[in-house]
């Protein structure tokens, strides 16, 4: 899916592959976190995507009746046949040694896997940025996305995407130049060839949006995500008898969404998102050191998903009671 020796994603080709990224109508599980929560949000405005769970690597609550192949998985690479996903991970060790089962990620759209990106040759060029800019450039190469100035600073800040630029400005502008972010139609351009901020007053707007995160937990951190499991995988803010994610819960994270919706321009809309009806999955998570030996026996015990989180640790998720 690059357009010659440019090295520049070639959108029409995604979405020949993957065409469901611009269908409206569609179902979806989100990451917990701001980067799931935005791109929830940016699909229930311009597609009317409907989220119907939540999945962070240790438990999946899903709305009862849908199964995760009737899903999207938001901010995730899933990986099994079938089951749809658009992540940003580092997923692939060696692209000269692939796993026998590498097509269980067919049907994922993922940064670095269109890119020919693995861990042994290109960890320090990984993606840098968030899911929702890749979706940004995907769906903004077919239709007009609106980005006002007053959302740039949270799609700067989520994923700590303002790091990424001032540590590895080099990585950060070969990612952007991939995905043609200096087109003035791209969404992205909006975002990162602006001249709205200056250096200073950058920092004064984050600053700023993380006293506003703080105000929704009362001056706790944790304001930006919805928290579904303890250290040892154990469901919380969850009642089990109704089914529901804890009211306190729920709260807390319409705030923010209706904060990123006013930021946005994206409106909530509450009949989109699944709070209650959930039914709980538990799964197993695990980390292991990298290397090829131990990534190729993991690939074997086919994990539902995978994270290279740096240079010393795989993050994964098995499936050991075959939910999906």
């Amino acid at each position: 899916m690059l357009a010659g020796r440019d090295d520049v994603i070639d959108y029409a080709a995604v979405i020949n592959k993957y065409p469901w990224l611009v269908k409206k109508d569609q179902n979806c599980v989100l990451s917990p976190d701001s980067d799931g929560l935005l791109c929830g949000l940016f699909t229930s405005y311009y597609l009317n995507w409907k989220i119907r769970g939540f999945y962070d690597g240790k438990i999946m609550v899903l709305k009862k009746g849908f199964r995760p192949e009737d899903c999207v998985f938001l901010d995730m690479e899933i990986f099994r046949k079938g089951i749809r996903s658009v992540g940003q991970h580092m997923v692939m060790f060696n692209k000269n040694r692939l796993p026998a089962n590498w097509g269980n990620f067919d049907s994922c759209f993922s940064a670095n896997n269109t890119r020919g990106y693995d861990a042994k040759h290109n960890f320090p060029q990984k993606y840098p940025l968030a899911t929702i800019h890749l979706l940004f450039g995907v769906l903004g190469s077919v239709q007009k996305i609106t980005i006002p100035t007053t959302a740039i600073c949270p799609l700067l800040y989520t994923d700590g995407t303002f790091k990424n630029l001032f540590n590895y400005p080099d990585n950060c502008l070969s990612w952007l130049n991939f995905l043609q972010a200096e087109k003035t139609a791209s969404p992205l351009h909006a975002i990162f060839f602006n001249d709205h901020y200056s250096i200073h007053s950058l920092m004064i707007a984050l600053s700023e949006l993380f006293g506003e995160l703080r105000l929704i937990t009362g001056g706790k951190r944790g304001g930006d995500k919805i928290k579904l499991s303890n250290g040892n995988g154990g469901l919380i803010h969850f009642d089990g008898k109704s089914r529901t994610i804890e009211r306190e819960t729920v709260e807390q994270a319409e705030k923010f969404l209706y904060l990123l919706a006013n930021k946005t321009g994206w409106e909530y809309t509450p009949d989109n998102w699944s709070w209650r009806n959930l039914s709980p999955f538990y799964l197993k998570k695990g980390a292991i050191r990298p290397s090829q030996g131990r990534y190729d026996e993991l690939m074997k015990k086919n994990p539902i998903s995978l994270a290279m989180t740096s240079t010393l640790g795989i993050e994964y998720t098995l499936d050991p009671k075959n939910i999906f």
